[in-house]
């Protein structure tokens, strides 16, 4: 069940929800407004030209107020505000439409489990052959919030729980490695 305006109000009156810092026009009648954070982070060149799965990613990491995208360039972002969904609560990211429209991809894994804490981090992609300018504190994208069953058994405890901060992969921590 998607969440409305009703019941998120009501979970962040009550405390079982917490975005911070949150503006009261972000609440949508069914969603969340997001907006762009301050830090920005792009992989930083490996002396191969290669990077993989299995090693530690290096980022350049810059915290900045305005940021320019390059065509066809890929960089991590931050949501200015930071979660904390209960054990019953999951999440989409779902980009702004408008921003899309322009060429800026705004993505995530696209979805937030139970139990998380932390900032967002999207990827951002400009498929645009111009320049676009971010500005931390517009509205990027929006949070759907949808009802479990019931509380996860095990509630997300993993490799970004608690982060802040544009952060980079960590698929290197796997323990699924072959």
């Amino acid at each position: 069940m998607i969440l409305s305006d009703k019941t998120i109000r009501k979970m962040l009156e009550e405390k079982s929800l917490t975005i911070q810092p949150l503006k009261d026009e972000q609440i949508q009648p069914a969603s969340v407004d997001i907006r762009l954070g301050n830090t920005f982070s792009i992989v930083d060149d490996t002396p191969s030209g290669v990077i993989t799965l299995d090693s530690r990613i290096e980022y350049k990491t810059i915290t900045a107020d305005k940021y320019l995208i390059l065509p066809g360039q890929f960089v991590l972002a931050t949501t200015k505000e930071y979660f904390e969904l209960p054990d019953d609560l999951t999440a989409f990211v779902e980009g702004r439409s408008s921003l899309g429209r322009m060429g800026l991809f705004i993505q995530n894994a696209g979805w937030v489990d139970p139990g998380f804490k932390g900032e967002i981090t999207l990827e951002l992609f400009n498929a645009n052959r111009c320049a676009i300018e971010l500005t931390a504190g517009r509205r990027v994208g929006q949070l759907v919030f949808a009802k479990m069953d019931q509380a996860a058994l095990v509630p997300y405890n993993g490799k970004y729980q608690g982060q802040t901060g544009a952060t980079g992969s960590r698929v290197f921590m796997d323990t699924d490695k072959h």
